[in-house]
């Protein structure tokens, strides 16, 4: 039996040494996880710091500048300025046809909307004035006429010692003051449109033509045949819209991305997906205290039938 519990003690005393770890299995263990510990650690730390440093790794791991949404992941590209405003005519193409006297209008062959020429009759006014007027001029060139004459025949008298000087001074100054009167008489003539020349006591007129200054579409014609209007109303205005503009509201933070000469692309309200194209010409100097806005102007590329001042736009710079 003793022989039997030795052996029974050897042999758990044999099993306990085998189940005990080596040492310095363990200590080699413990050091190369800390080396790999350390090293993962400073793996995430040079990240971060590249991170903060605005540069983000691609799949590769290479650093890459371009800045990338977090929660998309697609890179931040600024958009092109961009701008609100309407179509516009400039004042060189627009004609605002005011009446230089009173009078009752007589006739109206047109009507808003209509296409004139230049020099196409547009309404025809009557007064008593504009008769006068002519009337005026007519008698003032007769008598500037036999004046001159007789200032003439008083200076040679003159130079001959035959008339006296006064005389002379005399006729010089009815013949200038009525030369004066007859070119003041052409003048307001040529205001309303009316050529002097062969003016004659046969050919005056009762009717005052009111005649168009450019070509373009008739608009804001709000009177009839009856209406009396007074000096300096406006009858109506002409548009040419050959050539139009963009007048747009701009902002202080687009002024780093607009420059004259600039190319926009932009659509017009009603007109659908049709793409036009402007040139910026003008940048306002001058800032909206209330709303910080600065208007911009731009010459329309394209002409198109359907174009009328005041349509909205949206408009954007072509990059």
């Amino acid at each position: 039996m003793k022989t039997i519990y030795l052996t029974l003690a050897v042999m758990l005393m044999t099993a306990c040494h085998n189940n005990q770890p080596d040492k310095n299995t363990a200590d080699h263990s413990s050091d190369g996880s800390a080396r790999e510990l350390t090293a993962t650690v400073s793996s995430s730390a040079e990240e971060d710091d590249n991170l903060t440093d605005g540069t983000s790794l691609d799949e590769k791991g290479h650093g890459n500048q371009a800045e990338v949404d977090g929660v998309t992941g697609a890179t931040a590209v600024a958009n092109p300025a961009s701008f609100n405003g309407t179509l516009m005519i400039p004042p060189q193409r627009l004609a605002t046809i005011s009446l230089p006297m009173d009078g009752i209008v007589k006739e109206l062959p047109l009507l808003s909307g209509s296409y004139v020429q230049k020099g196409a009759l547009i309404a025809t006014l009557s007064h008593p004035d504009f008769v006068e007027l002519q009337q005026t001029y007519v008698e003032s060139h007769a008598q500037a006429e036999y004046l001159e004459a007789e200032y003439q025949r008083q200076l040679k008298l003159s130079q001959q010692e035959v008339a006296s000087q006064k005389r002379l001074q005399e006729s010089k100054a009815e013949y200038l003051a009525m030369q004066s009167r007859m070119e003041a008489s052409r003048a307001r003539l040529q205001q309303l449109g009316v050529e002097a020349e062969g003016l004659t006591a046969d050919h005056i007129s009762a009717l005052l033509p009111i005649k168009a200054p450019i070509s373009g579409y008739l608009a804001g014609l709000e009177v009839n045949v009856g209406s009396y209007l007074h000096a300096g109303d406006p009858l109506c205005q002409i548009i040419d819209k050959n050539q139009l503009m963009l007048r747009l509201i701009a902002y202080e933070k687009d002024l780093k991305d607009i420059q004259v000469g600039y190319h926009l692309k932009f659509y017009v309200n009603g007109l659908g997906d049709k793409e036009f194209h402007a040139t910026i010409v003008s940048i306002g100097q001058q800032v909206d205290k209330a709303n910080r806005s600065i208007e911009l102007y731009a010459k329309v590329n394209e002409s198109h039938p359907q174009f009328r001042p005041g349509m909205y736009v949206s408009a954007r710079v072509v990059q």
